[in-house]
């Protein structure tokens, strides 16, 4: 899976400025919202919203915005929007295969953004089924370096359900089953190890080999996709060696 973990540092690097756009805070607000919502306002007991929180923390997003999501999510305050989960399905350049998860308020909305993100960046839509059977749930926890190894990472979720350790260069990413994630960051937690993010993602099975053009190209495409406030995450079965996306990196 070396393509998704060097999209995954990809990603991590983009997650840097997206949050000094604030793009990022108002999508993990979103999501503690609607984790809120669906399992209560306990994180104690109910793991979603903990990881929601967590991950939300780790970017700096004020407490008093948690707080405030929280409570408008499990009703102790007025405002809250009636969020949905859409799964919209497409191709973009080069055949890659791309799912688009959004939580929105607004069907229309969200449908017409991404449609004109894939219509204007080289992709189409496709109908639903013939791109989501390629991808799979597993449950993906992002641990920074500093003070662990892969041994003592890899040591710490074997018995928990950990499945792979990958070093992603600044972190390690430990993917496991999605109804292991849990028991995975719990075992790290028990083990003192610190982790950035734990979630459940879409994972692709088998991938596409790109050259610098090709990873341009998806990568505008993914770019545009997120830009929509309805889009909360893409995912895209692309691989690309270290040579390009040391390319990339440097343009």
């Amino acid at each position: 899976m070396s393509g998704h973990s060097k999209w995954a540092t990809t990603k991590h690097k983009k997650a840097v400025i997206d949050a000094k756009r604030g793009k990022l805070f108002a999508k993990l607000i979103k999501n503690i919202e609607v984790a809120a919502r669906t399992g209560g306002g306990d994180p104690a007991g109910n793991p979603t919203l903990f990881d929601a929180i967590q991950k939300a923390k780790k970017s700096s997003v004020p407490n008093d915005n948690i707080d405030r999501a929280v409570k408008r999510g499990s009703g102790q305050e007025a405002g809250g929007a009636d969020y949905q989960t859409i799964m919209y399905e497409g191709y973009g350049p080069g055949g890659v295969a791309v799912l688009v998860e959004c939580l929105t308020d607004n069907r229309n909305r969200a449908a017409s953004d991404v449609r004109v993100a894939f219509t204007r960046n080289g992709g189409q839509m496709a109908d639903p089924g013939s791109v989501s059977y390629i991808f799979s749930r597993k449950g993906v926890v992002i641990v920074p370096k500093e003070g662990t190894d892969e041994d003592a990472v890899m040591e710490a979720v074997l018995e928990a359900g950990g499945e792979e350790v990958t070093d992603l260069g600044e972190q390690f990413e430990v993917l496991s089953e999605a109804t292991d994630l849990v028991p995975v960051r719990t075992a790290l937690q028990e083990a003192g190890i610190e982790y950035d993010s734990a979630d459940v993602v879409f994972w692709p099975a088998t991938q596409i080999e790109v050259d610098a053009e090709g990873a341009r190209k998806i990568l505008r495409l993914i770019d545009a996709l997120e830009d929509s406030d309805d889009v909360q995450n893409v995912y895209a079965n692309f691989d690309a060696s270290d040579e390009v996306m040391a390319e990339l990196d440097a343009e």
